[in-house]
């Protein structure tokens, strides 16, 4: 396996003290947040093994910082658009867990009514959209609902994830292009966990530093550390308020790493074990659990209790998913896009 040279994050930020630098409210919404998220996924782990989740199942665990700092530094009225390793940032963006789950399951109750799984979750309501199949399809549509509100002269913004994988698609180039000419405003985020769907970033780049990708079209770009939630809300508020002001997009690099394979037929053999074990040392969840409690912020009963409050909303969700129906046979003509007067040819 080739030497990789990305394994130790390297970014712009200087090392914080333990002082609390939020409100406790804060520290416990990105808590619950990130436990809800993680507790989820490990039960889809477990129930997909069980032959009751079919289809491919992207996991984000290890990632969940991500979209917990997203969570605060960004307004509800802002838009977010992704790939496919997308069930932590839907539940950010406010998918339930029971909907999250029985979209899972392919159940009539899901997110989209059960039509699709694990890899396009929506919530138009929200304003996320998506959860996308096709790699790199979302950064040009990322640009496009950036264009609607810059149109519309509101100061919403988007964010537009993509993973490393997706920065080789030519799409990319062509947003940042678009974007920056246009100065839209749009937030790309580029969620580098180093692998893709299991080839290390220096075996597919000259660039292993992906933020340097925007370099080239004078977008602002940073690389920050995605394993701890307080880096992260900091840059992307920074970033938000840039866009806002309209100075057009920017690009961050947020390096994380995903405990589970790229999918679930993947044993990730690619890595070692002790890298594994460097980055479970900086795991999100407990990393912000310790903070937490050193900073006596919430004590051991009060963590105690939302962990057992968040295993209780996890296992109704099951039960939710497991007792829900499938969708209908008529559901198959539903929900598609028809134009009544189209010149169809006819034999």
């Amino acid at each position: 396996m080739a030497k990789r040279t990305t394994k130790k994050i390297t970014t712009t930020r200087k090392r914080r003290t333990k002082k609390a630098d939020f409100p406790k409210e804060t520290y416990i919404l990105w808590y619950e947040t990130m436990l809800r998220i993680r507790k989820l996924e490990e039960r889809a782990n477990l129930v997909y093994f069980q032959k009751k989740i079919r289809g491919f199942l992207h996991l984000c665990i290890g990632q969940e910082a991500v979209y917990a700092g997203m969570l605060t530094a960004t307004r509800p009225q802002d838009a977010w658009i992704t790939a496919y390793r997308q069930h932590g940032i839907a539940m950010a963006k406010g998918v339930t867990s029971k909907e999250a789950m029985a979209e899972l399951y392919g159940k009539y109750t899901g997110n989209v009514k059960g039509k699709g799984g694990s890899m396009h979750f929506f919530k138009a309501e929200n304003r996320y959209y998506g959860g996308h199949g096709i790699v790199g399809g979302q950064i040009g549509l990322g640009a496009g609902i950036a264009f609607a509100d810059k149109y519309l002269e509101n100061d919403n913004i988007t964010l537009c994830l993509f993973g490393d994988g997706a920065s080789r698609q030519g799409i990319l180039h062509e947003s940042f292009n678009m974007a920056m000419n246009w100065k839209l405003p749009v937030l790309y985020i580029c969620e580098n966990n180093f692998y893709a769907m299991g080839t290390s970033v220096e075996r597919t780049s000259n660039v292993t530093e992906l933020h340097k990708l925007g370099l080239s079209y004078d977008m602002p770009s940073k690389r920050i550390d995605g394993m701890d939630v307080e880096t992260v809300h900091n840059e992307i508020a920074a970033a938000a308020e840039h866009i806002r002001s309209g100075k057009g997009p920017m690009l961050l690099e947020i390096c994380t790493y995903r405990y589970k394979g790229h999918s679930m037929s993947d044993p990730a053999k690619y890595r070692t074990k002790d890298e594994e074990k460097e980055y479970k040392e900086k795991d999100p969840v407990a990393r912000l659990e310790d903070k937490i409690l050193k900073n006596k912020l919430a004590t051991e009963e009060e963590i105690q209790a939302i962990k057992d409050a968040v295993k209780q909303e996890i296992d109704q969700a099951v039960e939710f998913a497991e007792n829900s129906p499938f969708p209908p046979a008529e559901e198959l003509y539903a929900d598609n896009y028809v134009q009544e007067d189209y010149p169809f040819i006819r034999d």
